[in-house]
């Protein structure tokens, strides 16, 4: 097995895997050669954040990106701040990581105090931890790679990367993990690379790949993918916020991509788009939300040259197993196999994760409290059902509706709404009643629009399909069609609203 460095860092192991004109990272704006001849003077002006809590806040991941590269093994703490943090809790997330400066290019959360400070270390902007952003030093985002090789490993500092829980609700929580659990590789004293080119699924990936994601890389399962990527000897194209799929479609097959990532709901619009005809990835993988037989058929057919997988991962819990059989849910072999890199239980119908790749904890006043129970398993709050040889995914447990004290989960009711072959995505949600506390409401998006007079027909033909496969409480009492359905900035179906 291959192992970390002692205190290797990104851009140690990017340039050990391999450094030529060809590897590059891009996005819509920009694109930076990973050849090893990086921006000295920026990684000279990094350097003056030696030893801080350093939050990283820009709308575009490019140089979000850079600002790792350039960071990590310098600074003591990497803030990812996603630019769709709400303004609300950005003090709360620079208090509770004790950030005591910020790489910025102007945009991004707190992006309008940026000017009050200005792009210098200037101590008279202040340096307090529950300020508001614009009372800290800022540093404007490399917009190169550093110089590779960096300097010796044995001088690097052993950085914290902190990411922010995605919940649709309150102040997301602050995951502590470091270099080492987020790529699945274990630290040695010695070793000469850290080779992520097979990846933490067994996939046989050339080094030369091209990979992509519909996530943003702030996010875990963004980031698990740039990490692959520096770390394997490949190149990645950088999705863009508000880039309309088509076009990120379009980008993705000109650049070469062959290697890219989404959630489900990435993958309905995607198909949607009518540009999947023009992409044609080698690996295709889902992630985030519940992968239904439905969404799996679907992406088999569009790209049969394709291996299809679909993998379960929690920020909290790393990356737990991925799937390649073309089949929804997971083979019940899995749980409690001895030796697994990542050990599974089940209990009290959810999904228990213990592996390496668990993060250190929660950081700050939010969530402060133990990750994992007293045997090291991290309860993901995923609930799972077995049924034959294999349990599925049927939601998570803060979003089962309550109808007359009988549970329904949203998930489950919307495997079945995308079995019927019109409907292309839908969503489930609760409406209050006052006889039994919820009634079961959905959406659905059409393949093709119908007619009032013929969506009529049409609905109760896919009623009459949830009513063979489903228990009666949980057949939608509300179905009406809709022209989209929003998807949230971390890729899930937005279900409040």
């Amino acid at each position: 097995m291959k192992t970390l460095p002692e205190r290797a860092t990104l851009a140690g192991l990017t340039a050990a895997s391999g450094l030529a004109p060809r590897r590059f990272l891009a996005d819509a704006d920009g694109r930076a050669v990973l050849d090893g001849t990086g921006a000295g003077a920026e990684a000279a002006g990094m350097a003056q954040l030696g030893g801080r809590s350093v939050l990283i806040s820009s709308v575009r991941q490019l140089p979000a990106a850079l600002a790792l590269l350039h960071l990590d093994g310098v600074a003591r703490r990497l803030v990812l701040c996603p630019p769709d943090l709400p303004a609300a809790h950005l003090a709360g997330v620079i208090a509770d990581a004790g950030v005591d400066a910020v790489v910025s290019d102007g945009t991004g959360p707190g992006a309008g105090a940026v000017a009050a400070c200005g792009a210098s270390a200037d101590a008279a902007c202040g340096a307090s931890a529950d300020a508001d952003v614009g009372a800290l030093p800022h540093f404007p985002c490399p917009s190169q790679p550093p110089p590779l090789p960096p300097a010796a490993a044995a001088q690097a500092q052993a950085t914290e990367w902190l990411l922010l829980t995605s919940g649709t609700t309150g102040r997301p929580k602050l995951v502590a993990h470091t270099l080492a659990s987020l790529s699945g590789l274990p630290v040695a004293a010695c070793g000469a690379r850290a080779d992520a080119a097979s990846g933490d699924d067994g996939l046989a990936v050339a080094p030369d790949a091209v990979w992509s994601t519909f996530y943003d890389i702030r996010r875990y399962g963004g980031l698990q993918i740039l990490l692959r990527a520096l770390l394997g000897g490949g190149s990645m194209v950088l999705s863009q916020a508000d880039e309309k799929v088509a076009a990120f479609l379009a980008r993705a097959a000109a650049a070469g991509v062959t290697h890219v990532s989404g959630t489900p709901s990435h993958w309905r619009r995607a198909l949607m788009s009518g540009a999947a005809p023009g992409f044609a990835p080698r690996y295709v993988r889902l992630s985030g939300e519940v992968a239904d037989q439905a969404i799996l058929n679907s992406l088999a057919a569009a790209f049969p040259g394709a291996a299809i997988a679909h993998a379960f991962a929690s920020t909290e819990a790393g990356v737990a197993f991925d799937v390649r059989d073309g089949l929804a849910g997971f083979p019940a072999a899995m749980v409690g196999a001895p030796g697994a890199k990542a050990e599974l239980r089940v209990i009290d119908g959810t999904l228990r994760i213990r592996s390496p790749r668990t993060a250190r904890g929660y950081l700050g006043g939010v969530g402060a409290s133990a990750l994992a129970d007293a045997d090291g398993f991290v309860d993901t709050g995923d609930m799972v059902e077995r049924r034959g040889d294999r349990y599925h995914f049927t939601g998570r447990r803060e979003g089962v509706i309550n109808v007359g004290g009988q549970k329904v989960h949203p998930e489950e009711v919307e495997a079945v709404l995308h079995q019927h072959p019109q409907v292309q995505m839908a969503r489930v949600r609760g409406r209050a009643s006052p006889i039994t506390g919820a009634l079961v409401t959905a959406e659905i998006v059409l393949r093709r629009p119908a007619e009032p007079a013929a969506f009529a027909a049409l609905r109760e033909e896919i009623l009459a399909l949830c009513r063979t496969s489903l228990a009666a409480h949980k057949v939608p009492t509300v179905l009406r069609a809709v022209a989209t359905l929003d998807v949230g900035a971390s890729g899930k179906l937005v279900r409040r609203g």
